[in-house]
């Protein structure tokens, strides 16, 4: 089986002539692993699951992710969609739309599923309700369905993004400090949801 994720020789900087913001020999991280980043402020953590995620680019060395080799900027737009489809990111602050209900944002995970037409339209099948319908009741916020994200408490409001990353059927899970924003107990509750959630699909966090 291909790793997850493959890093060799990966240099990164935000702009040219600034500093690196990455410099990793080799990272491999197998698929269904679940592994912690722990460093220092300005050490690279967000940075390299941006690279993951796709928000910015190898200045050189290779990225593969799933078996597949992440090229340069060039690469064929269908295929990049692709492999970003099924890599989901999990935000500090959320990123949710708090006007919006539950089930929006998290139906909104099922976005790169889409043909371009649907997209534009934001026409969704019956088939990416009921995911979104699942993930929402995965998560234990049923009941919140259609009840406005900007009413919910922050570990509610984190839950929401965990489905909809889990809607969107991602194989990685990147999450970036998703417990910063909680209180303790809070965040132990979302750290182990996150654990079972990715054990139960077999998904790497």
């Amino acid at each position: 089986m291909k790793p997850a994720i493959k890093l060799q020789n990966a240099k990164a900087r935000f702009a040219a002539d600034t500093p690196l913001v990455l410099d990793i020999d080799t990272l491999t991280i197998e698929v269904g692993e679940r592994v912690a980043l722990i460093g220092p402020s300005g050490a690279g953590k967000t940075s390299l699951l941006r690279l993951i995620n796709g928000y910015i680019e190898l200045e050189s060395g290779t990225l593969q992710i799933l078996g597949q080799l992440i090229d340069a900027p060039d690469q064929n737009k269908a295929r990049q969609r692709n492999i970003r489809r099924r890599v989901g990111f999990i935000f500090q602050d959320f990123s949710l739309v708090e006007r919006a209900t539950v089930f929006n944002n998290v139906l909104w995970g099922r976005l790169g599923r889409l043909s371009t037409w649907r997209t534009m339209l934001g026409s969704f099948p019956e088939q990416d309700k009921l995911a979104a319908m699942e993930a929402i009741t995965e998560v234990d916020l049923y009941d919140k369905a259609n009840q406005r994200v900007d009413t919910l408490s922050g570990g509610q409001q984190q839950r929401v993004g965990v489905a909809r990353v889990l809607a969107q059927e991602a194989e990685i899970l990147l999450a970036d400090e998703p417990v910063s924003n909680l209180d303790p107990s809070l965040a132990e509750e979302i750290l182990e949801l996150l654990s079972t959630v990715t054990q139960g699909r077999g998904a790497t966090l």
